[in-house]
């Protein structure tokens, strides 16, 4: 077997949780549990918030139905500092890739983010991201 997904990753990057309401869920994270507002940011017409406890970052968005159960959370996310190489690797790999091409949102962050998803064995999403 070639080398792993982690020669292409630096670290855990965040967890993804849509929201059911995204200024109550900001409003707890923030004021309740001490989290700080790392980003906030628009894509298309909902708002994406980044909330940030130490080593732990959690993406939450509004726009998605928020499945209300324990087991919750959307995706975990790896940081790809070179998404490119990791794609090309994703594939010879034979990972099930969700996306027929690296994805791109330009309005996240300061110059925007690329990313691409991969299923697990238990059908959970990973999410391999390249912050611009």
């Amino acid at each position: 077997m070639s080398e792993s997904m982690s020669a292409y990753t630096s670290g855990f990057q965040h967890s993804g949780m849509p929201a059911k309401d995204l200024d109550e869920t900001i409003e707890f994270y923030t004021k309740t549990l001490g989290f700080e507002l790392a980003g906030l940011f628009h894509n298309g017409d909902n708002r994406c918030a980044f909330l940030r406890y130490g080593g732990l970052t959690i993406e939450t968005w509004e726009g998605d139905a928020a499945p209300l159960v324990t087991g919750a959370i959307n995706h975990w996310a790896l940081d790809a500092p070179d998404i490119e190489a990791a794609w090309k690797h994703a594939h010879e790999l034979g990972l099930r890739v969700k996306e027929s091409e690296i994805q791109t949102i330009p309005g996240f962050w300061d110059r925007g983010i690329r990313f691409f998803n991969v299923l697990g064995p238990n059908e959970e999403t990973i999410e391999f991201c390249q912050i611009l």
